[in-house]
């Protein structure tokens, strides 16, 4: 039963935080520009905007029942499910906001719901939480998520395209995302063990903190540098699949134990891969060029 109930949970999650993103975007356009040398200023200028506090309100009321979920079921069941909320963003986008979405960008949405959705169903049926992890994994797994997002926030000045900087932000965003879930589901593990003192002494809950803030400053210059419906999309598919790796990896999720499992979850991360490619819109280069500077993130 826990286990439907958490699929359940991670249903409405995907919902409610796909219209978080979209009201996000709308309050991050009108705010500054996102600056991490100023980021008491940078935060105060977002939630000045009704619509980022909002989309923050309702992202935190979505990350509570995300929680619940993962408390309830293994990490990459519920990040399987959520993977699947990636079809309704181009749906959301054009009837409740107003936005274009493009056919480069359907077939993106397009690619990355069925790659997601391939990978969800080759994942083994798992009883169980699954919230006890191997310590040398946890470490390993958490440190180069980190690294890798920090690469990610660094691509402008190590050479990357600032056309490409908004995608590269909403990677680094959705990885570090994944870094916060990943210390959050360790936590279910040790509160049921040890209680509230454990998590509280637990150094998973200040990764989990520094995960979350990061993330937090680099979507949000991801929402003001790049388009929304591709942002919102590389964001969720990045922590998605970093909490499906971390759930098999860190927390011994099952994989498929044959060749023709192996192989659909092969051919769902090409998927992924090329959709992500796909969604960048073409004339970005041109709005990039033409956009008023910002200060660096």
């Amino acid at each position: 039963m826990s286990l439907y109930l958490g699929i359940f949970l991670a249903l409405i999650c995907a919902v409610a935080s796909n219209l978080a993103f979209f009201f996000k975007h709308r309050g991050a356009c009108e705010a500054c520009a996102v600056d991490i040398k100023h980021p008491f200023r940078t935060a105060r200028s977002l939630w000045s905007s009704k619509w980022f506090a909002l989309g923050m309100l309702i992202g935190a009321a979505a990350w509570a029942v995300h929680v619940a979920a993962i408390a309830l079921a293994p990490l990459s069941v519920v990040q399987a499910v959520l993977a699947g909320g990636v079809a309704l963003l181009a749906v959301m986008a054009e009837k409740l906001f107003g936005l274009q979405v493009g056919p480069r960008q359907w077939w993106g949405l397009a690619l990355t719901a069925c790659g997601l959705i391939l990978l969800g169903v080759t994942l083994p049926h798992s009883d169980g939480t699954h919230s006890s992890f191997s310590l040398p994994a946890m470490i390993a797994f958490e440190a180069g998520l980190f690294a890798v997002g920090t690469l990610l926030i660094m691509g402008k000045r190590l050479g990357g395209k600032d056309e490409h900087h908004g995608v590269m932000l909403a990677a680094a965003s959705g990885i570090l995302f994944g870094v916060c879930n990943v210390g959050v589901k360790a936590l279910t593990g040790i509160v049921g063990d040890h209680g509230v003192i454990g998590v509280l002494l637990s150094p998973w809950l200040l990764i989990a903190i520094a995960g979350s803030v990061t993330a937090f400053y680099a979507s949000a210059r991801s929402l003001q540098d790049g388009d929304a419906v591709p942002v919102i999309a590389i964001t969720g598919t990045a922590a998605n699949i970093s909490c499906i790796a971390g759930g098999i990896v860190v927390f011994g999720d099952p994989m498929p134990s044959d060749a023709l499992g192996i192989a659909i979850q092969a051919t769902a991360f090409v998927m992924v891969i090329v959709a992500s490619a796909l969604m960048p819109a073409p004339v970005r280069a041109a709005q990039g060029a033409a956009a008023p500077s910002r200060a660096a993130a």
